[in-house]
């Protein structure tokens, strides 16, 4: 249990200490924020600290620090080192400037600030990618919401259209997620998401003290364990492209700019960002623990490592039988609080975009309509086309984690020109072309060539991307 410790003691110690040094190179001061200058009723609206952190935890923490986490423990017991720092070193940096820079830009979507410190161009292409990875998002989490909604609280193991049970969840919920997208942020997920936040933080907690109460096997990391993944996958870039929430994930740039809309103080930046970052990490160590410890007394058949249904085995076997709903109704939380604020995420991204403002309830539905179409379409091709979910999914993570990187740029350009230490997100963000890069080279859903050779190509391209971060470093436009 040593690592497990060791790494849950990086994440305190980096958040007390280096989030501290992030902050003071952004330089937060008391200028109006975005919430108080802009205030709509509907996307700008002031909320407190605490409400605004919860909203935000619940935001980024959809099942990527779980799914993530119970498949990136087949590589061992680094993922309890490789979590934390990256999430000290990479991610959290990630999530701070995204909701930091939107704050201080008008409250600017991602591809917003893309367009402002890189370039028209890069704009227009991760319009695209931001939109696609959004969608697919949302479609991903009624699919997997509703299916565990179906399998817990009503025993279904038939998960297809036919089924009443699972169509009806489906139904409800992207209703919910439709309801959540056009109404004022805090009428609806302000008001009952630090509610789902205590129930999510209540869940995870309880697995914890399951392990000091029932006990757990835990592997400690050495030189013979490095690398356990049964089918001898690499760390590099695997790993990294496995587990995104909790270490480094895009898709937060697209929330932590939700959230910049709503927060009264560029002070509490920190808390927001880096801390709730911090938390999502935690919870992806704890959930990893617990998934090699069951992994490692055989309770989860094959065909089921690394799936949602995990999860139903870890509540079983470390919270007591009458509480254990708790942790799959905190778990069914997840998808749906994310899966939500991806809907409205790609409403303002689109809105932005097309320059029509979000007060009418009318503008709304407009681009919204269009949106659920979209979703029911790839929901339907989903569900009636085998391992049509791992395809999605797939394309969802190369998406999700090729937009940390214009994130990590902006954030670079930023600090250059403010004569500031650039490196903190240079360097993670080089880091993550290498990766991304090295994926999709390599891969079927890409080029599907061998390790070395991506990984040449990758090194090429990380190359390449450095010297254009610095011409845009002596861009005086930028």
């Amino acid at each position: 249990m040593l690592t497990f410790l060791i790494g849950i003691l990086i994440l305190f110690i980096g958040y007390f200490t280096y989030s501290k040094y992030v902050e003071h190179s952004f330089a937060c001061n008391d200028r109006e924020t975005p919430a108080n200058s802009k205030n709509d009723g509907v996307d700008f609206v002031p909320m407190g600290k605490n409400r605004n952190a919860l909203l935000h935890l619940l935001n980024i923490a959809g099942m990527g620090p779980i799914i993530g986490a119970v498949q990136g423990i087949l590589f061992g017991p680094i993922a309890f080192i490789l979590i934390p720092l990256g999430c000290i070193f990479a991610g959290g940096v990630h999530d701070y400037f995204a909701g930091m820079l939107s704050m201080r830009n008008g409250g600017l979507q991602i591809t917003g600030l893309i367009n402002k410190y890189i370039s028209k161009n890069a704009y227009r292409f991760f319009m695209v990618i931001v939109s696609l990875m959004l969608l697919l998002l949302a479609t991903v989490f009624v699919y997997t919401s509703g299916d565990l909604l179906a399998e817990r609280f009503f025993g279904v193991s038939d998960f297809s259209l036919t089924n009443p049970i699972v169509l009806t969840a489906y139904i409800l919920i992207l209703l919910y997620f439709i309801f959540a997208t056009l109404f004022p942020i805090d009428k609806i997920i302000g008001r009952f998401y630090p509610i789902l936040g205590a129930v999510l933080l209540i869940g995870t907690g309880m697995v914890l003290a399951g392990f000091f109460i029932k006990g757990i096997n835990i592997q400690n990391l050495d030189f013979n364990n490095i690398n356990m993944h049964p089918k001898n996958l690499s760390l590099i870039p695997m790993f990294f492209m496995t587990v995104s929430c909790g270490l480094l994930s895009g898709f937060h740039a697209t929330q932590s700019t939700i959230i910049s809309r709503t927060v009264t103080s560029e002070k509490d930046g920190r808390r927001i960002f880096y801390g709730m970052m911090c938390v999502e990490s935690l919870i992806a160590v704890i959930w990893a623990a617990a998934s090699m410890d069951v992994y490692s007394y055989n309770l989860v058949a094959s065909n089921l490592i690394g799936t949602a249904n995990v999860v139903n085995v870890i509540a079983d076997k470390f919270v007591p039988l009458n509480f254990a709903f708790i942790v799959t109704l905190a778990i069914v939380i997840l998808p749906i609080t994310s899966g939500d604020t991806a809907l409205r995420g790609l409403r303002i991204t689109i809105a932005d975009a097309l320059n029509l403002e979000q007060r009418k309830i009318l503008n709304r539905l407009v681009i919204i309509i269009p949106i659920v179409i979209c979703i029911l379409a790839i929901l339907y091709w989903a569900k009636t086309h085998t391992d049509s979910f791992t395809f999605i999914w797939r394309y969802f993570t190369f998406f999700n984690q090729l937009i940390a990187i214009p994130t990590l740029i902006c954030a670079s350009v930023f600090l250059y020109k403010n004569k500031k230490n650039y490196y903190i997100t240079l360097i993670p963000g080089m880091f993550y072309v290498f990766i991304t890069m090295a994926f999709i080279f390599s891969e079927k859903i890409g080029f599907n060539l061998p390790s070395n050779c991506s990984q040449i190509i990758a090194g090429i391209i990380t190359i390449i991307s450095l010297i254009y971060v610095r011409k845009l470093f002596k861009n005086p436009d930028r």
